[in-house]
């Protein structure tokens, strides 16, 4: 082993670890385990051990990191558990039996058990039911056609307890291949609600040197996955569920001037956004000031030669009073001068005018009169 690790991930995210300082680490954690472990060398099992990342920021979105581990974390008894699709014109038991058939053709290391998707919504729809799935087995792999079905079928609890299942191409070329790498690796799922997670590397069975290289391997892994820009990662902690935490990796305190450095560029360039925005802005305006003011001038222009015609064009014909056919025209003012009023007489006062939406009242001579008119006309 060289006295430095170097990976190669990403240039923004390089991590170097100090291959001494993470064996050091390794010989102490396991020392601690043997000395706490007599029980559990009684039921033969083991401890796993894990590492804790801590980031410079908090992620802003989920991510799911699946890392291949050069030595298997996992025995050749790990239970395991594959959702698959429905076939069609098959059967529950016919679509098992046609899966479990295809995994032993191809020579799958780890036989999963089977277990359709018409099986999974109705036998294991109680709560109860849910509960003894997920505590039966130790990983869960999903047909990649059923993959967004499954949560509201399986429930909350397989993401709390970090056994989400893991989606696979079953119609994929080399499925023995990619259902091996998946289940001997690790996964580590980043989450948006802190700055720190946690992932499977080892178990206490292993020896100092499978478990520095699985370390080696899963740091390198991190590094080049990661969706996050720059220096992200700050501190790692190798530990175990029962023991305190070991550092193995510290970034540089330098790197907080990069992160100075970055949130100035970050502020300057939002500044001179909003300068040419402004700028935009008060261009448009000036343009259309100009524009009105050349108006203006056109019309000004346009008034001098022919301003006679156009309030000419301008002016409204007044309207005259047309007088009605019903009045007398007046008589000129000296007539009116030398003539005298006449007294009305009482048969004229008493004749009046009808007034309007009235019927005019004719007195009707007698009937002996009007025949001696007609007589007379004859």
């Amino acid at each position: 082993f060289s006295h430095t690790c170097n990976m190669e991930p990403t240039a923004g995210n390089k991590v170097e670890l100090d291959s001494f300082q993470v064996k050091k680490a390794v010989q102490a954690l396991q020392a601690y385990l043997k000395s706490t472990s007599n029980q559990k060398q009684l039921l033969n099992e083991t401890e796993q051990i894990c590492l804790l990342v801590t980031f410079w920021k908090i992620p802003k979105k989920d991510q799911t990191i699946r890392i291949p581990l050069p030595h298997a974390l996992r025995n050749e008894s790990v239970e395991v558990c594959l959702f698959t699709r429905d076939e069609p014109n098959m059967t529950a038991d016919q679509t098992e039996r046609f899966y479990k058939k295809l995994l032993t053709q191809i020579g799958v290391k780890y036989m999963p058990q089977v277990i359709p998707f018409k099986v999974l919504k109705t036998e294991y729809k109680p709560f109860e039911a849910k509960r003894k799935l997920l505590s039966n087995f130790d990983i869960f792999l999903s047909d990649a056609r059923i993959r967004r079905r499954l949560p509201s079928h399986i429930g909350k609890h397989f993401y709390l307890r970090k056994k989400a299942p893991l989606s696979v191409d079953l119609t994929n070329k080399h499925l023995a291949k990619v259902l091996d790498r998946l289940i001997q690796g690790t996964t580590l799922t980043v989450g948006n609600k802190g700055s720190c997670c946690l992932v499977r590397v080892a178990h206490s069975g292993m020896t100092t040197d499978e478990i520095v290289e699985n370390i080696d391997a899963t740091v390198g892994t991190i590094s080049k996955k990661l969706f996050m820009k720059g220096k992200s990662i700050k501190i790692i902690h190798l530990k175990s569920h029962t023991s305190i935490s070991l550092p193995i990796y510290t970034s540089d305190l330098s790197h907080l001037k990069v992160l100075e450095e970055e949130l100035k560029k970050a502020s300057l360039a939002k500044a001179s956004r909003k300068q040419q925005k402004g700028k935009k802005k008060s261009g448009l305006k000036e343009k259309a000031a100009k524009e009105a003011v050349a108006e203006k001038d056109v019309k000004l222009d346009g008034g001098d030669d022919g301003g006679e015609n156009v309030k000419e064009e301008e002016e409204i014909p007044q309207l005259v009073p047309i007088e009605s056919p019903s009045k007398k025209p007046k008589l000129e003012d000296a007539h009116r001068k030398g003539s005298k009023k006449v007294p009305k007489s009482s048969a004229t006062k008493r004749v009046q005018k009808p007034k309007q939406g009235q019927r005019k009242m004719v007195k009707k001579a007698p009937k002996t009169q009007q025949k001696k008119q007609k007589k007379a006309s004859v």
